[in-house]
């Protein structure tokens, strides 16, 4: 059986891509990145993802950390399993214009795919946003002459409006992502910067 994967388990597979880490620098990572503007991300949120995960054979235990008087914490790494999984589950969901959520995460992680890769989904989602503003638009044509009041169909107007502007906002990415010299990719990050360090560090406090 196919285990299904939440927002919050890709975000905990994607920081073990970066490295074995136990659940609770997990969390402080997630705050320090502030990527719980996104995900309502709490400790128990965190641990329950993390167990369903490691049972599904996605992530394993690498062993145990302890520092000072503080209690033992199990480590855990990232399994084959679970980097196709996360891979999948990027590629099935940047696609998608019907999930905003699991847009904004996938997004977010995009960059664990190869750059074409990205660029490609990307052109998928935008067809699929260029036929969804001509259904809304063509459906607006039909009522405003039909004598449908504006005041029904502000809300139509309003997604009408989100979506050129996200379509706006995807055509600039697109041609950022067409330059080389817009870094791309998990390996781009600097992992011995200063900065990078620091909040690893932190993370682990």
């Amino acid at each position: 059986m196919t285990t299904r994967i939440t927002p919050l388990g890709i975000m905990v597979l994607a920081l073990l891509r970066e490295d074995p880490m136990h659940p609770y620098e997990m969390l402080r990572l997630m705050r320090l990145r502030h990527d719980d503007r996104i995900l309502n991300v709490t400790g128990g949120t965190v641990y329950h993802t993390v167990a369903r995960l490691e049972k599904a054979g996605l992530i394993a235990e690498a062993g145990t950390e302890r520092e000072g008087n503080r209690p033992e914490r199990t480590t855990y790494a990232l399994t084959d399993a679970g980097l196709a999984s996360l891979d999948e589950w990027i590629r099935t969901e940047l696609v998608r214009i019907d999930r905003p959520v699991e847009f904004r995460v996938a997004l977010a992680e995009a960059h664990n795919l190869d750059r074409d890769d990205a660029a490609a989904l990307l052109a998928l989602r935008r067809a699929a946003l260029t036929e969804q503003i001509a259904d809304i638009a063509a459906g607006l044509n039909k009522a405003r002459p039909g004598g449908v009041s504006e005041q029904y169909l502000i809300e139509v107007d309003r997604s009408h409006a989100l979506a050129e502007a996200d379509l706006a906002w995807l055509d600039a990415l697109l041609g950022r992502l067409g330059d080389p010299s817009f870094a791309w990719g998990p390996d781009a990050h600097d992992r011995t910067s200063d900065r990078y360090l620091t909040q690893r560090k932190a993370a682990r406090e």
